[in-house]
């Protein structure tokens, strides 16, 4: 195990695999399940929560499962190609259509980026009344010098710290709320779609299964690769990945259904509509204690704060992208993929009126950009041009090609219901 860690990053180097090889390779998955728990999905899931009770549980089991294999797949890319899912683009397709999709795409980062910063900012209203704005401009400059100044693996390490403060916070908070664990269950299995639901159905939707952490994690899983050119290595790396996938994503559903059972346990229970997340720690402090609503707003600082690195990483891989290359904070291109993602960000938010509307409304738009995003990972690692002898089968295709659809659909929906 240690000098497999010694090994580590040197190319060319083909390491002993043991049984606890597991540990070493998970990482990336966590990276992007910060992703999903980050304030745009609280929003998502206290508004689904405290509106509809356990209803649309099934959204985020549904979302979940069309995550694993999505971001299985396009780390997938990463280990048998060598190329994120933006530099294949690039390299693949007309640039047409990789600009468009790329062009998008980042504008779906920027779209993350204003909700990640926006829960950092009102999460540190709620501990210590600094007023929204300003607190945006404290969490961006914590995140840009966490982000210019430590190694991908020390930013690992914290991320994973603060995934695991935000879980526990959320075990915690269940533990003083009563739970109708009956409900839950049919909640989790049983699609249902109430009146009025499809905006924050989509919401929900578009805050699990994000664009931009399917270029990340086709970023950052290459930081797990060597010997590239030995079969069996990167059959043991597909192995290890699915596996860091599976567990990562199992933490992601189980913590962004513990905000939707407690939202439904506490406040479509009691009746009381959630508007605004400083609306939550308020009910929150007579209901369960002082304890429960400081908790609440620490985790939702961490969350933002993590979330806002990971996503300004996924800014300065797609913009990498459009020049061929892979993301490095040390280039200009991917230092200013970053910047644009935040910087824009930011001054969105000092734009908009409603905070809370701007955290559901991002989620939404990250939902209209998935779609093109999912095919053009399809037509990616369906190519055996691209791929080689590592391209999805056909049942894999197909069953990508169902996901996209289902998102497609649901789309459509979404628009019905706006137009309507």
């Amino acid at each position: 195990m240690f000098n497999i860690l010694r090994n580590l990053d040197k190319p060319g180097r083909k390491p002993v695999f043991g049984a606890l090889d597991i540990f070493h390779y998970i990482g990336p998955g966590l990276l992007v399940t910060v992703g999903f728990i980050d304030p745009g999905n609280w929003a998502s899931n206290l508004a689904a929560g405290a509106d509809y009770g356990y209803q649309l549980l099934w959204m985020v089991t549904l979302s979940t499962i069309m995550l694993i294999v999505l971001q299985h797949n396009v780390a997938h890319l990463g280990i048998a190609t060598g190329l994120c899912l933006s530099e294949a683009a690039t390299l693949h397709t007309p640039p047409a259509i990789s600009r468009s999709i790329l062009g998008s795409a980042m504008v779906a980062s920027v779209s993350t980026s204003l909700a990640e910063l926006l829960g950092g900012a009102i999460a540190l209203q709620m501990l210590f009344g600094i007023p929204v704005k300003f607190g945006a401009i404290i969490t961006l400059i914590t995140v840009i010098i966490l982000l210019f100044s430590n190694s991908y693996r020390k930013l690992e390490k914290w991320i994973i710290g603060f995934v695991s403060i935000i879980g526990l916070s959320f075990i915690y908070e269940l533990t003083l709320a009563h739970i109708e664990w009956g409900q839950a269950m049919v909640g989790w299995i049983k699609p249902v779609i109430p009146d009025g639901s499809m905006i924050v159905v989509m919401s929900v939707l578009g805050a699990v299964v994000m664009p931009h952490n399917l270029f990340l994690h086709s970023e950052i899983i290459q930081s797990r690769q060597w010997h590239l050119e030995d079969e069996t290595v990167i059959k043991k790396q597909l192995r290890f990945e699915f596996l860091d996938t599976l567990f990562s994503m199992l933490v992601g559903w189980a913590i962004n259904s513990a905000m939707i059972l407690m939202a439904a346990a506490i406040f479509f229970h009691l009746k009381l509509p959630v508007t605004e997340l400083q609306q939550a720690k308020d009910m929150l402090q007579p209901l369960l204690g002082n304890s429960a609503a400081n908790i609440f707003a620490i985790a939702l600082l961490f969350a933002g704060i993590a979330s806002t690195i990971t996503s300004g990483m996924a800014g300065g891989s797609i913009f990498a992208g459009f020049f061929n290359e892979p993301f490095d904070l040390k280039d200009n291109h991917s230092r200013l993929g970053v910047l644009i993602s935040l910087l824009v960000a930011l001054l969105a938010i000092f734009l908009i009126s409603d905070p809370f509307k701007g955290l559901i409304y991002s989620q939404m738009l990250l939902s209209i950009q998935l779609p093109f995003t999912i095919f053009l990972q399809i037509y990616l690692t369906s190519s055996r041009k691209v791929m080689g002898k590592y391209a999805n089968s056909t049942f894999l295709t197909w069953l990508l090609i169902t996901i996209g659809c289902i998102v497609a659909f649901l789309n459509i929906r979404l628009l019905i219901s706006i137009l309507s």
